[in-house]
């Protein structure tokens, strides 16, 4: 059976310099301090309350770091990264460009990066890319990454359930106060979830459950005579199986497959 991979050139911001390890800990969400050259994580960049702004994957090497956004506006990284780079910090902000990232679409698998030219060795060589409707509908049941419905200027990363991605023992970084609270204490108003409908509904669509307001719709897609999608949920109707949308439509409610909440 022929492996299905994800393949896409992505934004690539490059920083050059001894202090590439230390800004990025200082301005993303993920704790790089024991992170080997070489190997890849991902992390968020989040705005000073704790907003996701965009979903990044790093790669640190002897001269500094790659960093690949792989949801957001990479202009947007590049040019919050420029404002807040000084002389001290020892880096310099290279212009964008591209890498080639690759992940078979299984759970828990690991990406690769090629130069976007490069010739694939096995067993990427033997794989087959999917098309952008395959790649969508695995986006949809996973949960990741998220699209611009999900990463929309007002969510938070435990809301999206990237909480893999989030340190909450690493010193201070952007974003990290919030991120402490509502793991610790406050939880999330809302969580994504996945969604099922006979009938067609659209981005935005507002869902109720008994008269109450439920949730609303982020992503949506057509599918074998049926939709399917993302919801952002309410967490009073979390555990609920079914919601409905404006007109009586019956959607039927799951979990993603990469979502992940904090641990208690």
């Amino acid at each position: 059976m022929t492996m299905l991979f994800w393949d896409a050139n992505l934004p690539r911001l490059r920083l050059n310099g001894s202090g590439a390890r230390q800004f990025l800990q200082g301005q993303t969400s993920a704790d790089l301090s024991t992170l080997h050259p070489g190997d890849l994580l991902q992390t968020c960049w989040l705005t000073a309350t704790g907003r996701l702004r965009a979903v990044l994957e790093v790669r640190l090497d002897a001269d500094g770091a790659d960093v690949i956004v792989l949801a957001g506006d990479a202009s947007a990284v590049q040019a919050g990264f420029d404002q807040v780079i000084f002389p001290a910090d020892r880096i310099r902000l290279q212009p964008l460009d591209q890498l080639r990232r690759l992940q078979w679409l299984e759970p828990n698998t690991a990406a690769a990066w090629f130069e976007p030219n490069a010739a694939l060795p096995e067993p990427w060589a033997s794989g087959q890319p999917v098309n952008a409707a395959v790649l969508e509908r695995w986006r949809l049941q996973s949960g990741f990454p998220p699209g611009p419905g999900e990463l929309n200027g007002e969510t938070n990363p435990l809301e999206l359930g990237l909480v893999a991605r989030i340190s909450t023992e690493k010193g201070c970084y952007l974003g990290q106060e919030t991120m402490a609270k509502l793991v610790g204490q406050a939880g999330v108003k809302q969580q994504l979830r996945c969604w099922s409908c006979r009938c067609p509904l659209s981005t935005g669509t507002k869902l109720t459950l008994d008269g109450e307001r439920a949730g609303v719709i982020t992503s949506a897609l057509e599918h074998d005579g049926s939709w399917i999608g993302l919801a952002l949920v309410r967490r009073q109707w979390l555990a609920s199986e079914m919601l409905e949308g404006p007109n009586g439509e019956q959607l039927r409610i799951s979990r993603p497959e990469a979502f992940q909440d904090p641990e208690p």
